[in-house]
């Protein structure tokens, strides 16, 4: 296959090979790239003379930052809702392929990994983390909620350690990842290109098993008991309660993080995280929601605040969680306009 612009394609040896190629936009999932990766994946998943998937970017900085969010805010300003959920609805169903992918599915999780750089990483089989990977789901502060599977990532989290992660968007270096079930493998950067020389050469991801190297200890383990004291109350109130009534710089940094974001978001990612017995659900419940953000939520404003003018002054549609309306979050959990998302539309 051919490198397209964004993401390069191709078959070396029995790897299967996708790079993505975007480092000035620290690897932004767009459209083009969640083409080539269906089709690739697609095509590749019968293919006898492939045996695993490799997965990686290029640039020091990210794997991928999320989601392409400046081509969300161009198309939500001009009115146009159809061009982002048709995005959001095929880059749920790669997130799904991902997930149930018959063969090896080894991403490479170096540097920032954020959203949708979480989406077509985390679900794969073989998950590698480095000293240098900082992975997080930071989406309440942008007015949407946990997506691209994320709230089953979060639902199978340790303890309640999903509900913090989710809320706060707090960023977890590699080791905390693996404790967090986001990623398996921990290798320093520095090993990285021969751990990919290595899988190419023996097309087998029993090569991982030379270069795995034992994490340091995590920070969120550590804080793993604090964390479920604090996070398994029933609701969204009763955690910013007891945040409040706790005396250490890590509630106030979680409270403060949480107040900062969209009102709404938190509601529906709390909840979100709770439901998502399963991937097939997660998704279906993030589509629910994100198919009607544009209209009825925070997104734009939370673009607008955060990447486009920078000011991270978003002024949201409502000023704490007690101000949202009950009938708006049943509407934003009801099923999508024109039929729930059919995730198996690729393989039809």
């Amino acid at each position: 296959m051919e490198a397209r612009s964004d993401v390069h394609v191709r078959v070396e040896g029995r790897v299967g090979r996708i790079t993505l190629t975007r480092p000035q936009a620290l690897n932004a999932v767009n459209q083009p790239i969640v083409d080539a990766m269906t089709e690739a994946l697609l095509g590749w998943q019968d293919d006898d003379a492939v045996s695993l998937v490799l997965v990686d970017a290029e640039g020091e900085k990210a794997f991928s930052a999320g989601g392409d969010l400046a081509f969300v805010y161009r198309h939500g300003k001009a009115g146009d809702i159809a061009t982002p959920n048709r995005f959001w609805r095929d880059e749920y169903r790669l997130n799904a392929l991902i997930s149930r992918y018959q063969k090896p599915y080894v991403a490479i999780m170096d540097g920032i990994v954020m959203g949708g750089g979480v989406g077509i990483s985390a679900h794969g089989s073989h998950r590698v983390v480095t000293d240098n990977s900082m992975v997080a789901m930071p989406e309440c502060a942008v007015g949407l909620v946990t997506d691209v599977g994320g709230s089953w990532l979060l639902h199978q989290a340790p303890g309640h350690m999903g509900a913090y992660l989710g809320l706060t968007g707090a960023r977890m270096k590699g080791e905390d990842a693996i404790h967090a079930g986001f990623a398996d493998i921990y290798v320093h950067r520095a090993r990285l290109d021969d751990l990919k020389a290595a899988l190419v050469e023996a097309g087998d991801v029993s090569a991982l098993d030379r270069f795995a190297e034992a994490p340091p200890p995590s920070t969120l383990a550590a804080q793993q008991q604090e964390t479920d004291r604090i996070f398994s109350v029933p609701t969204l109130a009763a955690i910013l309660e007891r945040l409040r009534a706790e005396d250490s710089e890590w509630a106030r940094k979680s409270l403060d993080s949480i107040e900062k974001g969209s009102p709404l978001s938190a509601l529906m990612i709390l909840a979100g995280i709770r439901d998502a017995t399963s991937m097939e659900v997660a998704l279906r419940n993030e589509y629910r929601f994100v198919s009607r953000v544009l209209e009825h939520g925070d997104f734009l404003e939370g673009i607008r605040a955060i990447v486009i003018d920078k000011d991270r002054k978003p002024v949201w549609r409502h000023q704490n969680i007690a101000s949202v309306p009950a009938d708006l979050v049943a509407m934003m959990q009801s099923p999508a306009e024109g039929g729930d998302l059919d995730l198996l539309k690729w393989e039809q």
